[in-house]
């Protein structure tokens, strides 16, 4: 396994470390809160050297010119500060937010339909700012793909805040088919059922698409998934823009994605694309919600080995599929 894969890079803080944030958010609040931001900005640019390159390379790209440290540092003040949000989204609500919702009514049409849908996300911006559609659709349930092992510290202490999160997630860690088949019971129910697909975990099945100029890796599984389901799919982006304020866009995908046996090889392609170029756009209009701190691209890491994808190698896809016939 790739030493340099974002699995394997360590938490940037442990459970004493996020205790500590909880509790001057709780106690002194969130204007008190932000200031603890800046040393852990200053731990990261000084002790953190992948993410400072990680975040460099990324901002070169974003930005279109040399990204100095004070981009990188508002690039890592920015992960910082929706991360600490996240405290105050899930313990007091969102009344203290402004947040502006586009694209909504796009979801409605399904939902009030009774059709469950699938929601992709990114690890661009907040993703807790789904926490919108509570209030706009209080009836709506949402379920999260998510990898409960990864960032365990920062999963235990969100758990403490709000324990709905437990039952309202679809842990990632599970085998292929287990996933596939709590997606189906969810959206079979009318749920929505939230997933961020920017990222290829080791020895998944991925496929490269253009992004920012070259070949990035995107999971295939997502895709497969939905295809087999026959649902619908929608983008999220929750873009944190500074202060309190939040935009949340909502952009639907496919109305009941659909991928033909002989033609998958080009059509993942086609959707690993399309998806791209929209998570480029959003990313070139909020450069610093970008918080993939790991080389994206692999560039810089040449004992990068690239996964077997399911354009080229039938093994690689036959997660995809057995999940595909079980969920079926």
């Amino acid at each position: 396994m790739n030493a340099g894969h974002w699995k394997n890079r360590p938490e940037g803080a442990g459970p004493l470390a996020y205790r500590i944030i909880f509790l001057i958010a709780n106690h002194g609040g969130r204007a008190l809160a932000r200031l603890a931001l800046y040393p852990i900005v200053a731990f990261y640019l000084l002790a953190r050297g992948p993410e400072r390159r990680a975040s460099r390379a990324y901002l070169r790209r974003a930005l279109g010119r040399e990204a100095g440290w004070r981009d990188v540092a508002r690039h890592i003040h920015t992960f910082a500060a929706t991360i600490l949000d996240r405290v105050f989204m899930l313990s007091q609500g969102m009344d203290r937010f402004e947040v502006e919702v586009r694209g909504l009514d796009a979801l409605e049409a399904h939902l009030d339909r009774g059709q469950g849908l699938m929601l992709f996300g990114s690890h661009l911006g907040s993703f807790e700012a789904l926490r919108v559609l509570a209030r706009r659709r209080p009836q709506t349930r949402v379920k999260v793909v998510l990898d409960r092992g990864h960032n365990a510290a920062l999963m235990r202490l969100l758990d403490a805040l709000d324990p709905q999160i437990a039952a309202n997630v679809i842990d990632a860690g599970q085998d292929g088919p287990s996933i596939a088949l709590q997606i189906k019971h969810a959206t079979d129910h009318g749920d929505i059922v939230a997933m961020l697909v920017d990222r290829a975990g080791p020895g998944e099945p991925s496929i490269a698409a253009n992004f920012f100029g070259a070949g990035a890796r995107f999971p295939t599984s997502p895709w497969l998934i939905a295809a087999a389901l026959k649902l619908p799919v929608a983008l999220a982006f929750g873009l944190y823009r500074g202060g309190a304020r939040y935009e949340m866009v909502f952009e639907p995908f496919a109305d009941a994605l659909s991928i033909e046996r002989r033609e998958r090889p080009a059509q993942l392609a086609a959707l690993a694309q399309r998806y791209a170029e929209r998570l480029q756009h959003h990313a070139r209009s909020a450069p610093y919600n970008w918080f993939n701190f790991y080389d994206f691209w692999h560039a810089d890491d040449a004992s990068y080995v690239p996964p077997a994808t399911a354009l080229h190698d039938p093994r690689a896809a036959a997660g995809g599929d057995v999940a595909a016939r079980r969920a079926g």
